[in-house]
Parts: C-alpha cells; structure tokens; sequence
C-alpha cells in the first residue's frame, strides 16, 4: 500500500462562511466513466450507502445506483488501513487505498469538480474509525494528502472543495482534527453537537442512532410530536450549516421503511441510511 490508507467524506459546497453544505441536485443521466470501467447512475443527494464494502463491488455498486456518500469501516493493522467491520474479519488485499482511494483517484482524474459527470457535488467518503481514534486518524491523514488533488481540504478555517470529501466518524480525535492548519477530513459529529458552535467547516455533518432519539419504526402514522422534532432537528442543523443522517433506521423491505424514508425525505434529512441500495435508487427516482 503505497502510504496509510484512509476514507470517509462529506458532500460539499459552502453555506456558511467556510462551512460546509448539502450538494447542488443534479443529474446527468447513467453514464460509463472512460477508462475506469464503472457505470454510473444518475446521482441522488440523499444516497448514503451504509458498510458499503460489505456490497460484492463496494463503491462500484454503489455508483451504479446513484449513491453519492459511502462509508467504510477501518481499522489499522501493522501500518495497514483495512477495511471490515469487525477486526476478526479483516483482509489484508481491502484497504482503503484499493477499494476506495485508488478507484476515485482514477474516476476524477481529469475531472475538477465531480465524480458524476454534470454532478455540481462532492461524494462523501464517510470513514468510520474502529481502532484507536489518534494513530489511526494520524495513518487516514497521511492516506488522504497522498490523494490531495481529489480531496475536498481546510486550509486554516477555509474551505476548498474537491471531487471527493472525506468525514470521520467513529473514533474522532476531534482536538486533534480542529488544531491541524491544513486537513483532508472532516468531523461527524452527534445530536449533542447541534448546540456546539463548532463550525462547519469542521463540523459538517451530525449524525445519530435514530432509536436514541424516536420510537416511530414506520408502522402506522408517524406520531405528531415525533414529526416535530425531526423537523426542528434538521432545521437546526440546517441553520448552523449542518447536515443530517440518522443510522439504525429500519432497512427490511416493506411499507414501514418506505414509510420512514418517506418521512426523512419529507424532513429534509440530507443522507438516508440504507444497505439496500436498488430499493433507496428506485425510491429516490420516483419522488
């Protein structure tokens, strides 16, 4: 592996003075990157691919389906970025260079602002941290500046968007990111953020456990006060130049997830969790 490995990302564009925002829509129609052999759909906001390296092609089916942020669980191993989600099952032939960083080196080459051809957005690459927050954050750093020309940066509190933005969840060293003058990745942080005042050009992402924060599992009517607050949630993110994604959203096949997903369209949730991704491509589509 040519240098640590890394991944995470964030959509970008800026709202608040060097923050970080939700992408322009978009949308070009399915297309084959030359040279790279990857079918592109055509790109839905929303698409969040939950463990996206358990998929049979990770990124690849993902893109195929429209899905502009992936998340990848990593773990460092012997100087290695290895990507699984538990430790007992990592393979030394996925790393994040290869499954991730190498192939979105080879899809934007060429390409200044996107990853979709016509897309004015930024894929996020969401690297959720399993092993010790502050080596292997040190090790993703290190992967991601190998990678500079892609990668959305902060260079002392301002923001520079690139055709790939990395978000580190999990394990985040968060003192650790917010003195760096010059950083690859970006912070995801949770509801007891919202209040914070970090910026978001740090901060561009809150994200939680939907069960933490809402009984409704899309069975019958969402209750009227659970709508409220999901509302005034994203609301406030929004207003602070967040964006917002719920995790352990109910994902079987069904009315109850459409209904939920309908729900978390209607609230303006910028990242709809799932790991189905035909189904969340042919939902967007439709609306």
């Amino acid at each position: 592996m040519r240098g640590r490995t890394i991944v995470g990302a964030a959509l970008a564009a800026a709202t608040l003075l060097g923050g970080l925002a939700a992408p322009a829509s978009a949308a070009p129609a399915s297309a084959t990157r030359p040279g790279c052999g990857v079918d592109l759909g055509e790109p839905h906001d929303a698409a969040h691919a939950h463990n996206d390296y358990e998929h049979e092609r990770p990124l690849r089916d993902a893109l195929s389906h429209g899905f502009t942020s992936v998340e990848a669980d990593v773990w460092l191993v012997d100087g290695e970025l290895l990507v699984a989600h538990d430790l007992v099952d990592v393979d030394p032939d996925k790393t994040l260079e290869s499954l991730y960083l190498d192939p979105l080196g080879d899809l934007t080459r060429g390409r200044d602002r996107s990853v979709y051809p016509g897309w004015d957005g930024s894929l996020q690459l969401l690297i959720d941290i399993k092993s010790d927050g502050e080596s292997t954050y040190a090790a993703v750093h290190e992967a991601l500046a190998e990678h500079a020309r892609m990668m959305t940066r902060s260079v002392h509190g301002r923001v520079r968007t690139g055709p790939v933005t990395a978000v580190i969840s999990g394990n985040r060293p968060l003192d650790t990111m917010r003195a760096q003058p010059v950083r690859y990745a970006f912070y995801d942080g949770r509801s007891g953020d919202l209040g914070s005042g970090l910026p978001a050009s740090l901060m561009p992402l809150v994200s939680d456990n939907w069960t933490k924060l809402f009984t409704w599992q899309g069975e019958g009517a969402m209750p009227a006060a659970e709508r409220e607050r999901l509302h005034a949630f994203v609301d406030q993110a929004h207003a602070a130049g967040y964006r917002v994604r719920f995790w352990a959203t109910p994902d079987q096949p069904g009315a109850a997830r459409e209904a939920l997903w309908t729900e978390l369209a209607d609230a303006g949730v910028d990242h709809i969790n799932t790991d189905d991704l035909p189904a969340l491509d042919t939902f967007l589509t439709a609306r």
